[in-house]
């Protein structure tokens, strides 16, 4: 039997249509309390927004039918996972603060094969920690593809997780606009993304499967207490997530994942963001990278 035992058009008029304080509260509880991320008043007409295409996915009456969805008629439990697809924010780009790609290619990287110098062609594993639709991760690919058929003496994996499942399918698929890969430097976008032939009404590129077969994506809750992933990785990025966070929360996670970098890696934050504030202790080495003594 579903859930939905109220089906009907969505409101024509969203001006009218709006989550009344108390539901707005709720939902930004559940939302802090799920992911960590916090919904100040000030984000409520930006959320009520997103929240309007769940509400005409499900066919119900409006924002307030929503809410009682959620909290009376029992559907949370199924609409967790679309709820927070909504309302998370996924911003990213390819190449997004270059000076970060640049000094993985010129010095992390080199820095961390030295430190390995006794093994025969060493894994760099690389983690996205909040990936989004995969940009990032296929950027770093990028960088590193270039980097081993340069040196020949490395091989690498990169992992991206995010909390979002729907922003992890398009990861998956490695399908984007054409504009969107415009900040890809030329002779990358030669090597490793795939044009149609006869291009649609949008254009659209596909990253190649060489590259593809050495990105894995995963789901992933930062507010997790563990995460179920290898404890040996040489470069985490990290980059503009925190910023939804309150100070605690982001100590927490800094830490959760400083765990999982080996000795000597790096962890890689958002130019916005620091640790200034927090118990953690590592060695700075540039705007935004720090080192795992």
């Amino acid at each position: 039997m579903s859930l939905l035992t109220r089906p009907a058009p969505a409101a024509d008029h969203a001006d009218a249509d709006h989550l009344s304080h108390r539901d707005y509260g709720r939902i930004s509880q559940l939302i802090g309390d799920e992911t960590g991320i916090k919904l100040p008043p000030a984000k409520r007409l930006m959320i009520e927004g997103r929240l309007r295409k769940r509400v005409r996915a499900l066919g119900l009456r409006g924002l307030d039918d929503y809410s009682h969805f959620l909290f009376q008629r029992g559907g949370l439990a199924a609409e967790r996972v679309h709820l927070i697809d909504a309302v998370t924010t996924n911003k990213t780009d390819f190449f997004r603060e270059p000076e970060h790609f640049n000094l993985l290619e010129r010095k992390l990287v080199p820095d961390l094969l030295e430190l390995r110098n006794g093994e025969r062609q060493p894994l760099i594993k690389v983690w996205s920690a909040a990936s989004s639709t995969g940009a990032e991760a296929y950027t770093t690919a990028m960088v590193l593809a270039d980097l081993a058929a340069q040196r020949r003496d490395f091989r690498f994996a990169i992992l991206g997780t995010d909390i979002s499942t729907s922003v992890l399918k398009q990861a998956e698929r490695a399908v984007y606009p054409t504009e969107f890969v415009a900040p890809v430097p030329p002779e990358k976008n030669g090597r490793y993304l795939m044009h149609a032939r006869k291009q649609g009404l949008r254009p659209e590129v596909r990253i190649v499967p060489e590259l593809r077969r050495l990105v894995q994506f995963a789901r992933l809750n930062l507010m997790d207490t563990s995460y179920p992933f290898d404890r040996d990785v040489d470069v985490i990025f990290l980059r503009n997530v925190l910023i939804y966070f309150d100070k605690a929360d982001q100590e927490k996670v800094i830490l959760r994942l400083i765990g999982h970098l080996r000795c000597g890696g790096y962890l890689i934050l958002g130019h916005s963001e620091s640790m200034i504030g927090t118990a953690v202790t590592m060695r700075q080495v540039a705007p935004a990278v720090f080192q795992k003594p």
